[in-house]
């Protein structure tokens, strides 16, 4: 008795040898759209969906899948007779495996299009379809994601059917897959700070090879609703990233996101700036940033919101650095921080944006928005008025201060940290810290 496989599938990646694969192992092929279009032109033997619901697609491709005969054959418990004696009794065929990719919802969502527009990239009958497979994963393989096609040959191929093992970590998968998905689609709807449940829609970009300690696994998601420094960063030189360096990345590229007018460079250490600095030109603000610490900087990360040039590289190159970032690079400035091998050379393409901070605590997480507020009217209440050179100094060590972790205290001039003094138990600490730095 044959098989049955639906194939409705976007990303077509592999589709036709896997397909090819199915039918020589016994498996008719039902399909829709595009995809009974592609795997017909491969030269083979697929049947249209509305062969089976004898209904046709209506509403724009809305409703082809949503059907009695396509869920009831992959609901249908096989060894339940009363769900057998209902599938024969309304001639519902059984359908075996599943392979859907949905709409391309999280490839749409961030992009320049209108409400409407990206409201209609919501799949409806993909995720149905998914489900409905993989809560019956007894009995249906339920296949999301291209690179699960090997395993599902290889085991039909030694077992004649894939193990119920494989089956429930697919179907694991599917409510992966669909729960990230609807998440998105509620961020993009709902629009609330603090909705009444936390969803969250992050995809992972690769495992890390360790956490912050050696001894802890890690790994690196990207969000799917939203664009941001980290998620879209190009990596131009260098060796992989790890956990400590992809935390401090963050960090740097918000402290140098504070000066959105002026040339800003920032030196990272341990999750701390050890260097911030504003100048005129590329060489004078790393320079001036480098001063801040020369001792601290040692193994550090550079961020710079402005374009590296030759001279900048030469003098980068002269400290040992584990990531330099910046907007852009000149080609002969990359030429230079390549003679270093294991250098981290990073392009970030988005602008920072995010508007929460979350804070994970055991059982549970704390959410606020970001600290953004800055103001240069402010109110003295001291005897001494400031000069204006120290409100400059002190509006420059707002911005600063913020990414120190407290107790923190920074000594400024305004152009140019002197000292910073953080993570102490208390501001006198902090603060002697910080002159002595500064000194």
């Amino acid at each position: 008795m044959k098989k049955r496989a639906l194939i409705s599938v976007s990303d077509k990646n592999g589709l036709t040898e896997f397909a090819q694969f199915l039918e020589q192992n016994n498996y008719e092929l039902i399909s829709t759209g595009g995809t009974f279009k592609h795997l017909k032109e491969a030269g083979l033997n697929p049947i249209q969906i509305d062969e089976v619901t004898n209904f046709p697609e209506m509403l724009d491709g809305r409703v082809k899948t949503l059907h009695p005969k396509v869920h009831g054959g992959l609901l249908a418990v096989r060894d339940n007779e009363e769900h057998m004696k209902t599938v024969a009794e309304h001639e519902i065929g059984l359908i075996d495996m599943v392979i859907v990719n949905l709409y391309p919802f999280f490839e749409n969502v961030n992009k320049n299009i209108s409400l409407d527009e990206k409201v209609e990239f919501i799949d409806i009958g993909g995720p149905s379809m998914l489900r409905s497979a993989a809560k019956n994963f007894k009995s249906v393989a339920v296949i999301t994601d291209v690179a699960d096609y090997a395993l599902v040959q290889q085991e039909i191929s030694e077992n004649g059917d894939s193990t119920i093992e494989t089956r429930k970590k697919l179907a694991g998968k599917v409510f992966n897959l669909t729960s990230a998905y609807d998440a998105a689609i509620s961020k993009m709807l709902l629009e609330e700070e603090y909705p009444t449940y936390l969803s969250a829609s992050y995809k992972k970009v690769s495992d890390l090879r360790y956490g912050e300690n050696p001894h802890q696994s890690a790994a690196y998601y990207v969000s799917t609703f939203e664009n941001g420094a980290m998620k879209d960063f190009e990596i131009l030189g260098g060796k992989e990233l790890s956990f400590n360096n992809l935390r401090d990345m963050d960090l740097c590229w918000k402290v140098v996101n504070e000066f959105k007018d002026e040339m800003a460079c920032c030196a990272v250490k341990h999750s701390t700036p050890c260097g911030v600095a504003i100048g005129n030109t590329a060489l004078e603000t790393y320079a001036k940033t480098f001063e801040c610490d020369p001792v601290s900087i040692f193994g550090g990360i550079i961020g710079m919101n402005y374009k590296v040039d030759a001279a900048t590289a030469e003098e980068l190159n002269k400290t040992f650095l584990e990531i330099v970032m910046a907007i852009d690079f000149e080609e002969e400035a990359l030429e230079i921080l390549r003679k270093k091998k294991n250098l981290r050379i990073i392009k970030i393409k988005n602008p920072v944006s995010d508007k929460q901070t979350w804070v994970k605590i055991d059982g549970g997480i704390l959410i606020q928005d970001v600290d953004d507020q800055f103001s240069t009217d402010f109110k003295v209440v001291t005897e001494t008025q400031p000069t204006e050179e120290q409100k400059k100094a002190l509006l420059f060590s707002q911005r600063v201060v913020k990414y120190v972790k407290s107790n923190a205290i920074v000594v400024s001039n305004g152009i140019q940290a002197f000292g910073i003094g953080g993570g102490q138990v208390n501001r006198i600490w902090a603060t002697e810290q910080a002159i002595s730095r500064a000194k």
